[in-house]
C-alpha cells in the first residue's frame, strides 16, 4: 500500500521505535527515524529502505528545533508524530525493573534522577510536541501518537490488585502518569481540529528500557502503535489503549 505519508519517530534508533519505524516503511510512509545520536540512527536507517535518519534530542531545544527545521525544508509538512523517545532512569547495568523501583521510592529518590526522567518522558514530548505542531497543521491527514505505558494509569495503581501497583514511583511509573496528564492537554487543544491524537502502550515489552525483562516481543509490543498511527483520517481521536485497541483507564 503506498501512500505520500511523511512521519517523524522519534528514539527510534532501537526497540520499539525502529519496529515501528521498519513496519510504517512497510506501509508506504515516508519515515524520518529520529536519534539522539546521528551515526546510530544513520546506521538503523541503512537497513530500512524508505527511511531516513534525522538528528533529534528531545531534551535539546535547538536540536529539535533545526529538525523541525529541515522537515519543513525538505517536506513542507508533517503527517504523522510518534512521541515514542523514552528512559526509565539513567542507571545503565543489569538491574530488573524491581531493583530500579527499590531505589526509587517517594521518600528517598534522587531529585535529580527524577528530574532527568521527566526531561526525556515529560518535558521532551511537550517540546516536540511545540516544535512540530505547525507541520502538523500543514497536513488534511495528521496524527500524534504518544507511546506511553499502562503504569503510568493513576487510576490502575490505585488498586492495589493491579500488578504494578507496588512499584509506582515517581520516576518512571510517575513520569508517565505526568506525560498522559500531557497528552490529555494536546487532545483537548485539538479536538475542534482535524488533527488526531492518541495515547497507546506497548505492554511490557523487552527492550532495553527494561533491560529486556518484557515478556512481550518487539512485534508484538510495536503493533498497537502501528495500528493507531495507521488509522486514516476517519480514525478515533483521543483514546488511551493497548493492543488490539482496549482501552486503558486514565
Amino acid at each position: 500500500m503506498a501512500t505520500d505519508r511523511i512521519a517523524l519517530v522519534t528514539g527510534a534508533n532501537q526497540g520499539v521505535g525502529l519496529q515501528v519505524t521498519r513496519e510504517l516503511a512497510a506501509h508506504g510512509v515516508t519515515v524520518l527515524l529520529g536519534s539522539r545520536d546521528l551515526a546510530r540512527g544513520e546506521a538503523a536507517a541503512a537497513d530500512i529502505p524508505g527511511t531516513t535518519a534525522i538528528q533529534i534530542d528531545v531534551t535539546d531545544a535547538a536540536s529539535i528545533t533545526a529538525a523541525a527545521e529541515r522537515i519543513r525544508s525538505e517536506f513542507g509538512r508533517l503527517d504523522l508524530l510518534v512521541n515514542n523517545a523514552g528512559i526509565s532512569s539513567t542507571a545503565g547495568g543489569n538491574r530488573t525493573p524491581e531493583q530500579v523501583a527499590a531505589n526509587a521510592k517517594a521518600s528517598t529518590v534522587s531529585l535529580d534522577e527524577v528530574r532527568a526522567v521527566w526531561d526525556v518522558n515529560v518535558f521532551g514530548v511537550l517540546a516536540v510536541y511545540q516544535a512540530m505542531l505547525p507541520l502538523l497543521r500543514e497536513s488534511d491527514d495528521a496524527r500524534i501518537v504518544n507511546v506511553s505505558s499502562g503504569v503510568g494509569s493513576l487510576a490502575s495503581n490505585a488498586d492495589p490488585s493491579f500488578p504494578y501497583h507496588s512499584i509506582y514511583g515517581p520516576v518512571y511509573p510517575a513520569s508517565k502518569a505526568a506525560e498522559n496528564a500531557l497528552v490529555l492537554a494536546m487532545m483537548i487543544e485539538l479536538e475542534d481540529t482535524d488533527i488526531k491524537v492518541n495515547l497507546v502502550s506497548p505492554g511490557y515489552t523487552s527492550t532495553a528500557l527494561n533491560n529486556y525483562a518484557g515478556t512481550e516481543s518487539l512485534e508484538d509490543g510495536s503493533r498497537e502503535v502501528v495500528r493507531v498511527a495507521l488509522l486514516g483520517p476517519n480514525g478515533p481521536t483521543g483514546t488511551f489503549t493497548r493492543w488490539e485497541g482496549s482501552t486503558i483507564p486514565w
